[in-house]
């Protein structure tokens, strides 16, 4: 069954001909909602790993991160061209000398084509994307914004430490250099409605950005978000619940725009609720499903 959303393995097999595949990298950078520039504690949702590995930390250098995971791709996926992920915490947030060796040290590895960067809207500057820009021949470079909503009484909420403008700013800051702009979007924040969420879809449909990750709100522990939880603040959205409104928000982006995500990937021993989120291949089965009963598709309402 054809999928009825622009998905990312397609786009890259589209640029490249063949099998791309992410890898992961902890370059062992933090966040400024961490360190105390902004704040200390972090978004309620993130634990002190901040979606990274730990490999850094253990004297596991980018290079060796990147080659040790391509004899793993290229076993599992039959990959034969890679795209580095500098995924964990903020992967800007350092010196441009600094992160200019951590990105040189990826693309050095053979089959390395791009780099994916994920960081905060508040932690670049024009600097950093003259660097990213120069990657852009002949490697293909995306940024990954976090915006998570455009409310800002939900980024308050969250502690994210920014506001929507922040990341207004970033979009503007970053076009017309050759970099792929994705935005981060989590469903399910706490005291966001349905209309909020397709309010922050619409928003962003309409800021000629080329990619979208959605994200569940799941409770990991160690997180203010799962004292929350404890407390009975706070109520996960069901399965069915989060299919139809990630299938409300495909129906809002236009076609064009790249879905590199539809939901999140927990870690197991960390997840305290809710137990679904582990089970991505079902939920993916039921976007689809969701989509054909509804004679619908990404675009149609945009």
């Amino acid at each position: 069954m054809d999928k009825r959303y622009t998905d990312y393995n397609s786009y890259l097999r589209q640029i490249f001909g063949c099998r791309v595949q992410k890898i992961s990298i902890d370059a062992g950078l933090t966040c400024p909602n961490r360190d105390g520039r902004i704040g200390t504690g972090g978004c309620i949702y993130c634990n002190a790993r901040g979606s990274g590995t730990g490999a850094f930390a253990q004297g596991i250098s980018v290079a060796e991160q990147v080659v040790r995971s391509k004899v793993l791709m290229a076993k599992r996926y039959k990959a034969t061209k890679y795209i580095a992920y500098f995924q964990s915490f903020s992967n800007t947030y350092a010196p441009v000398s600094i992160l200019k060796r951590f990105y040189d040290e990826a693309l050095m590895v053979p089959g390395v084509v791009g780099l994916a960067i994920g960081t905060r809207p508040d932690c670049v500057d024009a600097a950093i994307l003259d660097l990213l820009e120069s990657y852009t021949d002949p490697y293909l470079v995306w940024i990954e914004y976090g915006l998570q909503s455009a409310h800002d009484q939900t980024l308050r909420r969250i502690n994210r430490g920014h506001d929507f403008n922040s990341f207004q700013k970033a979009v503007a800051l970053t076009r017309n250099r050759g970099i792929k702009i994705c935005t981060h979007l989590i469903l399910g924040l706490p005291g966001e409605t349905r209309e909020m969420m397709l309010d922050t879809a619409k928003t962003i449909a309409g800021m000629g950005i080329d990619g979208v990750k959605l994200h569940l709100l799941y409770v990991v522990k160690g997180t203010a978000l799962e004292a929350l939880y404890l407390q009975g603040q706070y109520r996960c959205l069901e399965q069915q619940e989060y299919v139809d409104i990630v299938c409300d928000v495909l129906e809002l982006l236009p076609r064009e725009m790249v879905i590199q995500r539809l939901t999140g990937d927990p870690h197991p021993e960390e997840l305290v609720v809710p137990l679904w989120s582990l089970q991505k291949s079902q939920t993916f089965s039921m976007i689809q499903e969701t989509l054909v009963n509804r004679d619908s598709w990404q675009g149609k309402n945009s």
